[in-house]
């Protein structure tokens, strides 16, 4: 059953465990839609370190925790798709051109016919 990831904020923290449980469900082979919208987009842009307190990536490093753009490599790599919401888009001011090239700009109706009868968490 596929697992459906709303991310809603623009918190690092959030967005983090949002690629963990991404890359975590991947790796037991369960499909993922990670679904960012509003300032959750800024966690699918290239540059994501306008994410509220991205600094905290270096301490979560120093403790052994997968940093975020090995967190997100990892989920990718691992088969997540990677949606970013038209509105939320605009709502957080962010271009289609700082988005990773694996993200598909799609509405509420692409992420729930991705997702089908699956599971969503929202964070």
């Amino acid at each position: 059953m596929p697992l459906g990831i709303l991310l809603l904020s623009g918190s690092f923290e959030r967005a983090h465990y949002a690629l963990m449980l991404a890359a975590g469900a991947g790796a037991i082979g369960r499909p993922v839609v990670l679904f960012a919208t509003n300032a959750g987009c800024h966690a699918l842009c290239e540059d994501w370190s306008a994410l509220s307190g991205a600094d905290a990536d270096t301490a979560f490093q120093s403790r052994g925790v997968a940093g975020f753009t090995e967190l997100r490599q990892a989920a990718t790599e691992l088969g997540t798709t990677l949606l970013a919401c038209d509105s939320g888009l605009r709502i957080a001011g962010i271009t289609p051109s700082r988005l990773l090239p694996e993200v598909t700009i799609a509405g509420i109706p692409s992420f729930l016919a991705a997702l089908g009868p699956g599971q969503v968490i929202t964070l």
